[in-house]
């Protein structure tokens, strides 16, 4: 830049400017597209339909005997696990006494996304 006059040197520094300004602003539009898509996906990605057969189908298993509820649990357990990869429990226990229910039911799942808790009384 020596041999440039003052006027060259300054057109040359404003165009160093503004292309630096054009670099960030590129990188800023492309951050905020890549944060739009990835909230959408996580709604998209809510087991609703899944959390909802997996709860009716625990509510109709916890009439069973204990051996048959034991061989439900561990069916449900590895069937969504192979399946959904998500962690499904759920424990059924007696109400206490003087309690309005019979039994208390709880049920867990995990996708590694979304954590389902519900204790509910029947």
């Amino acid at each position: 830049m020596a041999r440039l006059n003052s006027d060259a040197q300054w057109i040359v520094l404003m165009g160093f400017m503004v292309s630096f300004a054009l670099f960030f602003l590129a990188i800023v539009v492309n951050q905020s597209t890549v944060v739009g898509q990835t909230t959408a996906e996580a709604v998209l990605e809510f087991p609703k339909n899944d959390i909802v057969d997996m709860r009716s189908e625990v509510l109709s298993a916890s009439a069973l005997s204990t051996n048959n509820l034991t061989l439900v649990k561990n069916d449900i357990s590895s069937l969504s696990l192979s399946r959904k990869n998500a962690i499904v429990s759920f424990r059924v226990s007696v109400a206490p006494p003087g309690s309005p229910y019979t039994k208390t039911i709880e049920i867990h799942y995990n996708n590694g996304v979304t954590a389902y808790n519900e204790t509910t009384s029947h």
